[in-house]
């Protein structure tokens, strides 16, 4: 190496210590400012770090506790275990006073959409009540839509309304479900 060279490759190399130490300089001054905003925000991140898996266990528990519960109602009836449920998880608590109202066949308080539809579909059932079964086959996002159709045919034929369950059984479309059970019940009033 000559020594233009050697003095060169000095520069150079104060030069990238000198940008070394100064962006170094940059950076305390930068957290120096920002001191109180970066160490707020790191501090944020751990609390809201922790609070979130404080959370998920207490929830966890619950949803176990409120499982125990439950198996403990359906098997005993204890309305201990049905406060129990109330209090750890209400959506839980509300599919046990859907089984609880099946059972005794009478109407719950129930908010959840399907489950209260259901409870009035079996209600109605159990009822025979055919102004019911119509108003629920009536909603269009109704989940038994076509069996409360046929099922209102079904009511209707034994009290003898033939042509009214004739006219019922005509608003089932030929790819539901409910279309087998409904052809046989067509068949059966060509006799009438």
């Amino acid at each position: 190496m000559s020594i233009k060279e050697n003095v060169d490759y000095v520069k150079n190399e104060l030069t990238s210590e000198e940008k070394f130490l100064e962006n170094f300089v940059k950076g305390e001054r930068f957290f120096k400012k920002y001191k109180i905003a970066i160490l707020g925000f790191i501090t944020l991140i751990i609390i809201g770090s922790i609070s979130y898996i404080i959370k998920k266990n207490i929830d966890e528990t619950n949803k176990f506790e409120a499982n125990v519960a439950l198996n403990n109602f359906l098997k005993t009836g204890d309305e201990k275990s049905l406060l129990q449920i109330k209090e750890k998880d209400k959506k839980l608590y509300e599919i046990a006073l859907f089984i609880q109202s099946k059972k005794d066949f009478k109407a719950a308080e129930i908010n959840l959409p399907f489950l209260k539809e259901l409870s009035k579909y079996q209600l109605a059932l159990a009822n025979n009540n055919v102004d019911e079964l119509n108003n629920l086959a009536l909603q269009n996002d109704f989940l038994l839509k076509e069996f409360a159709i046929f099922n209102k045919a079904l009511i209707l034929t034994k009290d003898g309304k033939f042509e009214e369950a004739k006219v019922a059984l005509q608003q089932i479309s030929e790819t539901s479900k409910a279309s087998e059970l409904a052809n046989l019940l067509k068949h059966y009033l060509l006799t009438k």
